[in-house]
């Protein structure tokens, strides 16, 4: 796989604009890294790309359903709530 990007990162740039050096992926990949409360670079651990990038979409997967949840349970308290009592203004302005 290497030797497809390399060969491909030596095509001249002009015909496509939008492409990105190795430099550049590797750079993306470490940021992405320092993100990951699972995967955050120890001093001489450096985890594969393929690795950090298969953690970012569980970790995305995994924020999709707490925000699910999160939601849920929300539309359940405000079905519950009496929308004139003090606890319903203040989840109103949590919301705005």
């Amino acid at each position: 796989m290497s030797s497809r990007r390399s060969s491909r990162s030596r095509q001249p740039s002009s015909r496509n604009n939008n492409s990105i050096s190795d430099d550049q992926i590797t750079d993306l990949i470490s940021k992405l890294q320092q993100l990951l409360p699972e995967i955050r670079p120890r001093r001489s651990n450096k985890a594969s790309a393929s690795k950090v990038l298969q953690e970012t979409c569980n970790y995305i997967r995994n924020l999709h359903r707490e925000v699910d949840d999160l939601s849920e349970r929300l539309s359940e308290l405000l079905a519950t709530t009496d929308m004139d009592n003090d606890q319903a203004a203040i989840i109103r302005s949590l919301l705005m």
